[in-house]
């Protein structure tokens, strides 16, 4: 086997063989629009967004989203934009 081969065939094994973690690019990951988290919540919930604001939780983005479901009931909602976990 010629030691060109043999190199670029060592370098794929590596890189199957490297945790993912390594593998993924050093950016960040972007965070959440508010267009994507009332979209998430309205489907996750089967209810319309009928208010949403953007607040700052020291660093942190949060998007407050008020509600409305078909049988009248409205509630808030809390969408973290970094993780996305909703509250």
């Amino acid at each position: 086997m010629n030691p060109r081969r043999t190199a670029i065939l060592l370098l794929a094994l590596c890189a199957l063989a490297a945790p993912p973690a390594l593998l993924a690019a050093e950016a960040p990951a972007a965070e959440m629009t508010m267009e994507q988290a009332v979209k998430r919540v309205e489907q996750q919930y089967h209810a319309r967004v009928v208010k949403a604001e953007a607040e700052k939780a020291g660093e942190r983005t949060v998007y407050v989203l008020r509600l409305l479901d078909d049988a009248g009931k409205v509630w808030t909602v809390h969408v973290d934009a970094a993780s996305g976990a909703v509250h």
